[in-house]
Protein backbone atom coordinates (compact mmCIF):
# COMPACT_ATOMS: atom_id res chain seq x y z
CA UNK A 1 0.00 0.00 0.00
CA UNK A 2 1.13 3.53 -0.75
CA UNK A 3 0.16 6.76 0.94
CA UNK A 4 -1.16 9.68 -1.12
CA UNK A 5 -3.12 12.78 -0.18
CA UNK A 6 -6.67 13.08 -1.53
CA UNK A 7 -8.49 16.36 -0.99
CA UNK A 8 -6.17 17.15 1.90
CA UNK A 9 -6.46 13.80 3.70
CA UNK A 10 -4.03 10.88 3.75
CA UNK A 11 -5.26 7.80 1.93
CA UNK A 12 -3.73 4.37 1.36
CA UNK A 13 -3.92 3.05 -2.22
CA UNK A 14 -2.69 -0.06 -3.94
CA UNK A 15 -0.21 0.80 -6.69
CA UNK A 16 -0.14 0.70 -9.64
CA UNK A 17 -3.24 2.92 -9.82
CA UNK A 18 -4.44 5.54 -12.27
CA UNK A 19 -6.52 8.66 -11.70
CA UNK A 20 -9.54 6.73 -13.06
CA UNK A 21 -8.93 3.98 -10.49
CA UNK A 22 -8.84 6.57 -7.71
CA UNK A 23 -12.06 8.18 -8.93
CA UNK A 24 -13.78 4.77 -8.78
CA UNK A 25 -12.30 3.85 -5.38
CA UNK A 26 -13.49 7.14 -3.89
CA UNK A 27 -16.99 6.84 -5.37
CA UNK A 28 -16.66 10.34 -6.81
CA UNK A 29 -20.10 11.78 -7.47
CA UNK A 30 -20.63 12.81 -11.08
CA UNK A 31 -17.24 11.62 -12.37
CA UNK A 32 -18.02 13.19 -15.76
CA UNK A 33 -18.19 16.61 -14.09
CA UNK A 34 -15.06 16.42 -11.91
CA UNK A 35 -11.74 18.06 -12.68
CA UNK A 36 -8.61 16.53 -11.17
CA UNK A 37 -5.34 18.05 -10.07
CA UNK A 38 -2.31 15.91 -9.28
CA UNK A 39 0.45 17.80 -7.49
CA UNK A 40 -1.28 21.10 -8.36
CA UNK A 41 -1.32 20.32 -12.12
CA UNK A 42 -4.64 19.82 -13.91
CA UNK A 43 -4.97 16.43 -15.59
CA UNK A 44 -6.62 16.19 -19.02
CA UNK A 45 -9.69 13.95 -18.88
CA UNK A 46 -8.15 11.82 -21.66
CA UNK A 47 -5.28 10.97 -19.28
CA UNK A 48 -7.44 9.76 -16.35
CA UNK A 49 -7.06 6.12 -17.46
CA UNK A 50 -3.31 6.27 -18.10
CA UNK A 51 -1.76 8.70 -15.59
CA UNK A 52 -0.13 6.57 -12.91
CA UNK A 53 -0.17 7.77 -9.31
CA UNK A 54 2.98 7.70 -7.19
CA UNK A 55 3.73 7.55 -3.47
CA UNK A 56 3.19 10.98 -1.93
CA UNK A 57 1.10 12.42 -4.77
CA UNK A 58 -1.44 15.07 -3.82
CA UNK A 59 -4.72 14.65 -5.66
CA UNK A 60 -7.67 17.04 -5.59
CA UNK A 61 -11.12 16.41 -7.04
CA UNK A 62 -12.63 19.75 -8.06
CA UNK A 63 -16.17 20.66 -9.04
CA UNK A 64 -16.91 23.97 -10.73
CA UNK A 65 -20.34 25.33 -10.00
CA UNK A 66 -22.06 28.07 -11.86
CA UNK A 67 -23.98 30.74 -10.08
CA UNK A 68 -27.32 32.31 -10.73
CA UNK A 69 -28.13 35.82 -11.74
CA UNK A 70 -28.09 38.55 -9.13
CA UNK A 71 -31.34 40.45 -9.28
Amino acid sequence: MAKIIVNGEAQEVQLPATVADLIRENNVAQPDMVSVQVNEEFVDREEFGTLQLNVGDEVDFLYFMGGGAYV
